[in-house]
């Protein structure tokens, strides 16, 4: 047996020895007398390896030629073209999607073979492919020069007419998937390699099974501003790609996104505040018991950032919540009931626990009456109810009524059966109260944490509204005296 034969048998190639042979013998006469017949088979056949993909995910646009196995999950229509030859046939081509547990990837077959796809495949058969791999509008494709079915072979991936959240796994392509919009971000622009300029947005939508994000290209970007939190959406035609560690839904060209008129309720699981530690990546829900005005900042590249805090209470504690970015143009209000999705916790001001929600993050205020809203409710029910270091006057959930007078006029007039005198006479001890409390001075030392009306100080242990014309500055120590009126302290001093 010759050196081209043995090197041969030693390669699993599905080319044929004479193909072999004569690429060998051209090896040979292009390197001019450099390389034996030996060295030039095993040149030729480090390139047939290097052609063959163990999985999708190994397929990249340089490459020659590549043999893989894949699953068919979408078989598009076929399409016509004119060729540049005037006097040739009228050229069809057919995309077929295949994939394997690595990912997916676009097979675009052409003439007699876009006519057999049309009539011989189905979803859900698996593919032996050999073609050219190369960038094409919606990504990496492969334009196939063989493709046969391979009835023994398996390859595990899922297809489904309608996908939930739990059902999406790596390389799913023709994927429908009905959900509630929890989050949108604004377009974003990018540079292609080619010159063009590309768009991208996201919707983060989420199910009774989980949350994805949904990543919209281009011409589809423009949908991410034509929905709102709440609303239910139907995306169709996606296909699943990884981003970090994390399975995102992707719309391109084909895909959908539309309102439809659907109940669908998504609760999420979040983390007890006091169970929080740095460096984690959770999700985090609460009532808003502070709110901060937005800052603007200069980054480094000089270009404009911004950020606004808030803070919230669930039944185990609270935590202040940085929203950066467009986050921070989120309506929040005192009261609002908010869901906090992949923040991450950080060593935040005065050694106390801080959530960061970033681009990643979503926020989510909850309407009343869902589900999700219900259990948030109920934690900062259990909040404003603890007994804990803070008095009946702090901020809290507890100062959610509109004040404290109409609390206890409610109280009195429900236990006095809801006439005109019990009115007057909640009235009267709503007034008594109130004119109790604002016998008392207090003082009170903490560092400017929010500036404005009202001014926020914290000591560390508990936070106080300030009610004063005094110039500020943020992470200013001040000490404050005055009376103190629904939990608001009307500085008369200010040192």
């Amino acid at each position: 047996m010759g050196a081209i034969e043995e090197v041969y048998e030693d390669l699993d190639t599905d080319v044929e020895f004479e193909e072999f042979e004569a690429a060998v013998e051209d090896k040979v006469e292009q390197m001019g007398g450099l390389a034996d017949e030996e060295t030039a088979a095993m040149l030729i056949a480090h390139e047939l390896r290097d052609e063959e993909a163990d999985t999708i995910a190994d397929i990249e646009p340089g490459m020659n030629e590549v043999k893989f196995l894949g699953k068919v999950t979408a078989i598009g229509e076929i399409r016509t073209f004119e060729r540049d030859d005037e006097a040739a046939e009228e050229g069809r081509v057919c995309n077929v999607d295949v994939a394997d547990a690595s990912g997916s990837v676009r097979v675009a077959l052409w003439d007699d073979m876009a006519a057999a796809a049309e009539e011989e495949l189905e979803v859900g058969q698996v593919l032996r492919v050999m073609g050219r791999p190369k960038e094409g509008y919606s990504g990496l494709e492969v334009s196939a020069d063989k493709v046969e079915p391979d009835e023994d072979a398996e390859v595990d991936v899922q297809v489904l007419d309608t996908y939930q959240v739990e059902d999406l796994t790596l390389g799913a392509s023709d994927v429908d998937l009905v959900g509630q919009v929890l989050d949108t971000d604004s377009i974003r622009t990018f540079d292609r390699d080619d010159g063009s300029e590309g768009r991208v947005a996201n919707l983060t939508v989420g199910d009774e099974t989980g949350r994805v994000r949904v990543t919209l290209w281009d011409g589809k970007a423009d949908l991410a501003e034509e929905f709102d939190a709440g609303e239910v959406v139907e995306v169709g035609d996606g296909y699943v790609r990884e981003r970090d560690g994390d399975l995102e839904l992707h719309v391109g060209d084909r895909g959908t996104v539309e309102r439809v008129d659907e109940d669908v309720e998504y609760v999420p699981e979040t983390t007890d505040v006091a169970d929080l530690e740095i460096g984690q990546t959770v999700d985090v829900s609460g009532g808003v018991i502070e709110t901060d005005p937005k800052r603007t900042f200069d980054r480094d590249d000089g270009s404009e950032g911004q950020v606004r805090n808030v803070r919230i209470k669930d039944e185990t504690g609270e935590i202040r919540v940085a929203l950066w970015g467009d986050k921070a143009d989120r309506e929040i209000e005192l009261a609002d009931r908010v869901v906090f999705t992949d923040v991450e916790i950080q060593d935040g001001w005065q050694d106390d626990l801080e959530a960061s929600a970033n681009w990643r993050s979503t926020v989510t205020v909850l309407d009343e009456g869902s589900d999700a809203a219900t259990g948030v409710a109920d934690g900062a029910a259990g909040a404003a109810a603890e007994s804990d270091d803070r008095g009946a006057d702090e901020t809290g959930l507890g100062a959610f009524a509109e004040d404290g007078q109409k609390a206890a006029a409610e109280a009195v007039a429900g236990e006095s059966g809801g006439d005109d005198g019990s009115a007057a006479s909640a009235e009267g001890g709503a007034a008594a109260a109130t004119a109790e409390r604002s016998s008392e001075d207090v003082e009170f030392t903490g560092t400017v944490v929010q500036t404005g009306d009202p001014v926020v100080l914290d000591d560390g242990q508990q936070t106080k509204a300030v009610d004063t014309d005094a110039s500020l500055r943020l992470g200013e120590e001040i000490t404050v005296r005055g009376p103190e009126r629904d939990g608001t302290i009307d500085a008369d001093d200010v040192f």
